[in-house]
């Protein structure tokens, strides 16, 4: 079982998936950081700052003017603000990473372009077998 997990570890494909794990794992810090410290600052200013991670509903009583508190005092909380800031936050993250992907989407279809226009064309077929067996019986036809 040893030597089977070796060779499961070993391979090629392992190996590339635990790189793009850690990669991504940085990338999404970047998007994230990218998001957090820039775009929804910016989103804020034309919203008036609206932020609707606040917003919950205490099931069982109780009167809380924050999530933090209710969540402090152990009362159950239907928190619909936090997951509304969620799904905007997955909206706005999604739309950053779409706009990365697009830009380097381009960036490879120009290098691609260039590298394609920069090719030298094959060089021109020499004679064909056909062309010299009808040389070779017109020579012995003249002969």
């Amino acid at each position: 079982m040893l030597q089977e997990f070796q060779k499961f570890i070993s391979r090629g494909n392992v190996m590339d998936m635990a790189v793009g794990i850690i990669v991504g794992a940085a990338f999404t810090a970047i998007v994230k950081s990218l998001v957090d410290d820039l775009i929804r600052p910016l989103i804020g200013v034309f919203t008036g700052g609206i932020d609707f991670s606040n917003l919950f509903y205490t099931i069982g009583g109780g009167d809380y003017d924050t999530l933090d508190a209710a969540r402090e005092a152990g009362a159950a909380t239907f928190a619909y603000g936090a997951f509304i800031m969620a799904v905007i936050n997955f909206f706005l993250i999604a739309f950053v990473v779409f706009l990365l992907v697009r830009g380097i989407n381009k960036i490879k279809d120009a290098a691609k372009a260039k590298e394609e226009a920069t090719e030298e064309p094959a060089p021109a077929p020499g004679p064909s077998e056909l062309d010299i067996l009808i040389e070779i019986r017109d020579s012995l036809k003249k002969a």
